[in-house]
């Protein structure tokens, strides 16, 4: 198994901090395996032998990197063991993607014994609010890894002048100590190096990098994600052996979202099917909100939501949108006649007249009566 290799690397080279890192690490796995009275004589091995282990220096648990100027840490632990979160929705191209990438990270040990090279680097990319983050902790889950957050983008801000330097210390950190590394706001390190507005710090930053990331090993993962990927230079996509798009949920998506998001509220299917189709164009980070609204709504008052409260949570995110790109964005609801118009022209079988109602919070005699003022006519 890997880790006893790495042991040895490190008891050689004197890395006691690696060989504790990894011992430590090789532990957990036997006892996740069931091996419980072996991990546990490890974990003895090492607590007995702890002082002679441990230079002088050194704590027993590896310290996180920190900035040299300002002392703040470089990266931060997040913890995915007791976080409880519901499963991933994605597509079947996408769980294909992001099967293969565990199972080659899981299996970085054999490809090793084998003299196959493999690179457990993944780039996520897409608009906000779509599951970057969310992934990367499922990911890390998966792996039985720790995950640990890299925030470029304040990285770079700051401290300019030593950034080549903090990444330096990131990649070592990762080098010594099993874990998942996200790098956040990946755009803010990853730019354009032709781009004439930057400093020629930024461009020896991205060349850092991309050193770095060749020599990161195989016993750590990189997840790098960014909802600005056109900004990223083109060495930086052939580094990542995968890379996935995590888009705006397509309908069936969203449906699995809102039945998943509302939790003990039921509606009837219908309804929604209404959600669904008003929430065209919407991250799943923007309908969790909504339905947690609702759930505290019903929480506070002791009543079951409606699809009319639904509606107005959604309006509530388009509110002031220029661009107007999502449907929603263009419903003045303020107009009765002119939202039944827009509806019953989207899809006249979906938007009957009780359904109209519901959603306006009028009667159906009333949603009839605004269509026959908008001109819209039956069917």
């Amino acid at each position: 198994m890997s880790e006893l290799f790495r042991i040895i690397s490190g008891a050689l080279r004197l890395d006691t901090v690696k060989v504790r890192n990894y011992a430590s690490f090789l532990a957990d796995k036997l006892e996740a395996d069931g091996d419980a009275p072996t991990a546990g004589r490890l974990r003895q091995l090492l607590a007995e032998t702890d002082r002679q282990l441990r230079p002088t220096d050194m704590n027993t648990t590896q310290a996180l990197p920190v900035d040299g100027e300002s002392r703040f840490a470089l990266i931060e632990n997040v913890n995915v063991r007791d976080l409880k979160e519901e499963p991933l929705v994605v597509s079947r191209d996408q769980q294909d993607v992001i099967d293969e990438f565990i199972s080659v990270a899981k299996c970085h040990g054999q490809f090793e014994a084998h003299g196959v090279s493999t690179s457990a680097t993944l780039l996520l990319y897409g608009p906000p609010g779509c599951g970057k983050s969310r992934l990367a902790r499922h990911i890390a889950r998966e792996l039985g890894l720790p995950l640990y957050l890299a925030r470029l983008d304040g990285l770079i801000s700051s401290f300019l002048g030593s950034t080549s330097k903090n990444i330096r210390m990131i990649f070592d950190f990762a080098a010594r100590t099993p874990c998942a590394l996200l790098l956040d706001e990946f755009d803010a390190l990853a730019k354009l190096r032709d781009d004439k507005q930057e400093l020629g710090e930024l461009k020896r930053v991205v060349n850092s990098f991309l050193q770095n990331l060749d020599t990161i090993g195989s016993q750590s993962v990189v997840i790098a994600a960014t909802n600005h990927h056109l900004l990223l230079d083109a060495a930086v996509w052939r580094r990542f052996s995968y890379t996935l798009e995590l888009k705006y949920p397509a309908p069936e998506q969203r449906q699995i979202l809102w039945k998943q998001f509302l939790g003990n509220i039921t509606w009837r299917v219908k309804d929604i099917a209404v959600l669904v189709d008003l929430s065209e164009g919407f991250s799943g980070a923007e309908i969790h909100d909504v339905c947690l609204r609702l759930r505290r709504q019903s929480i506070v008052h002791g009543t079951t939501p409606t699809i009319k409260d639904a509606f107005f949570g959604l309006r509530r995110i388009v509110s002031g949108e220029k661009d107007r790109k999502r449907f929603l964005a263009t419903l003045n609801a303020e107009d009765g006649p002119e939202v039944v118009r827009k509806l019953k022209r989207r899809n006249p079988k979906l938007y009957s007249h009780s359904e109209l109602g519901a959603l306006l919070g009028t009667s159906k005699a009333t949603a009839y009566r605004w269509q026959v003022k908008a001109g819209v006519k039956n069917g």
